[in-house]
C-alpha cells in the first residue's frame, strides 16, 4: 500500500500534509502510511479511498 499512496499522491501534486488535513490525521501519521511504519483504520482507508477516488481493494494491491 505504501508504494501507492505515494504515487497517488504525486500524481495529485500534493504534500502529505494536505492528505493528511484532508483524511483527518497528523501529517507524521500519513507519512507513517506511506513508508509501511502503520497501517491505516478501516475509517481512514475510506478516507484514503475518497480522497484519491480509488477503491480499497486498489490500495490494498488486490486489483491493479
Amino acid at each position: 500500500m505504501k508504494e501507492k499512496l505515494r504515487e497517488l499522491r504525486k500524481e495529485k501534486g500534493v504534500t502529505q500534509k494536505v492528505v493528511a488535513d484532508a483524511i483527518g490525521v497528523t501529517k507524521n501519521a500519513y507519512a507513517n502510511y506511506e513508508q509501511g511504519i502503520r497501517e491505516p483504520s478501516n475509517q481512514i482507508l475510506v478516507a484514503l479511498c475518497r480522497y484519491y477516488k480509488v477503491s480499497a481493494d486498489y490500495l490494498l494491491g488486490l486489483e491493479d
